[in-house]
């Protein structure tokens, strides 16, 4: 004979049993897990050292520094927008044809042609961290080619040759380069758009470095090649006006010879020559894509027309200046003791330091590091004095 306490017991045993039909997407748990945002999230959690602030050499955000304060005309133009109540509004899919329209003026400046507001739809920015992770979340398989650092970095083009096949749709290149630096020649971009060419696929070009290049080599846009090839071109205003956080950026199609309005299915190259029907246009897909997608600020979009056109130049030689470079340091495992790879490298130096480096296994890079010089002076000296403090401490005895 069982009393109710046994009966109870019983009720809680079957709940225990039940299936619930939900749970986590083990796809956007591996994507998050190989993003930057994740990896950073895994390093920073071992910081535990609660009397030094931490030190954030791997964020490559310069914002949050009082020296990289963004234009004050910036500031302006969003103020301005705000307050003239024109902008409460949902945005248009594509965005405001004036921010479209600036945007197009901007880039054509370093065309040799000029694009339309057609050619122009405004987004939330890049999302470099994101572009693996997102391939993984769609299960779609991205393939690496090698950049070759004895050639500035220049792209392996043999490799990406021997990596497509019939399935292959584009390539990603990112110039000037994140993490490596590098700018692209000229004459190196113009045999990417020829291999591209070649292979029957469209580049993706994230600019959103343009104009942050300094030394010998010259930024020149991938667009400058959309005659010989289709591009797609990424870019924001996050970078060059230090203002990430405002989230207003581009896609823009380079395609004076209308490939993108094409189908896939009936367009091919004909003795040279882009040949196809116009039908089931290409760019549709943005628009398509754009429906689904978080739009930008309103008033940042009305905003951005005075943003390009009313900042100084003697900001961005500022920013120049301040923003030297980002270095990527090799890992010479060989040389420390109980350091198994860059993420343990990395992880160990925030439990003892306090101080963020990117593991380059985030960006493809496996045992190297990616240290931003993007922060305040006195901050940077400190994080160098530690990690130098840190790797004395682990070096091997000669």
């Amino acid at each position: 004979m069982e009393n109710g306490h046994g009966d109870a017991l019983r009720e809680e045993e079957e709940e225990d049993e039940e299936e619930w039909k939900f749970g986590p997407s083990e796809d956007l748990l591996f994507a998050s897990r190989i993003s930057i945002r994740g990896v950073l999230g895994q390093v920073m959690e071992n910081v535990v050292d609660s009397h030094r602030p931490p030190v954030p050499l791997g964020h490559g955000d310069p914002s949050v520094f009082p020296c990289f304060r963004t234009a004050s005309d910036a500031v302006d133009a969003v103020v301005s927008a705000v307050r003239s109540a024109d902008f409460n509004c949902y945005s248009p899919t594509v965005g405001l044809l004036s921010a479209r329209r600036a945007v197009a003026k901007y880039l054509s400046r370093d065309l040799p042609y000029e694009l339309t507001t057609d050619d122009v739809y405004i987004t939330n920015g890049p999302g470099y961290p994101f572009y693996e992770a997102r391939a993984a979340f769609s299960r779609l398989e991205a393939r690496h080619f090698d950049l070759l650092p004895n050639e500035g970095w220049e792209i392996d083009l043999d490799a990406v040759e021997a990596l497509a096949d019939a399935n292959t749709v584009a390539m990603v290149l990112i110039n000037p380069g994140n993490p490596c630096g590098n700018v692209f020649r000229k004459q190196h971009l113009t045999k990417v758009a020829e291999t591209a060419r070649k292979l029957g696929i469209l580049v993706i070009a994230d600019e959103v470095y343009d104009h942050l290049a300094f030394g010998e080599t010259p930024f020149v846009p991938m667009g400058v090649f959309g005659s010989i090839v289709p591009v797609v071109t990424v870019g924001s205003i996050s970078k060059r006006w230090v203002v990430p956080g405002w989230r207003l950026g581009w896609i823009v199609t380079s395609d004076p010879n209308g490939i993108l309005k094409k189908t896939k299915e009936n367009f091919k190259i004909e003795e040279g020559i882009w040949r196809g029907t116009v039908r089931n246009e290409i760019v549709e897909g943005i628009k398509g894509i754009l429906n689904i997608t978080t739009d930008p600020t309103t008033f940042t979009q009305g905003a951005v027309s005075d943003i390009i056109k009313n900042t100084k130049e003697d900001f961005f030689r500022k920013t120049i200046d301040l923003l030297r470079e980002t270095a990527d340091v090799e890992l010479k495992l060989s040389l420390l003791n109980g350091i198994e790879n860059d993420v343990d490298f990395c992880c160990k130096l925030a439990r003892e330091e306090s101080v963020i480096i990117l593991p380059g296994s985030a960006v493809g890079l496996k045992n190297w590091l990616r240290i931003t010089f993007a922060v305040g002076p006195s901050s940077l000296e400190d994080g160098l004095g530690r990690l130098k403090s840190f790797c004395e401490r682990h070096s091997k005895a000669e």
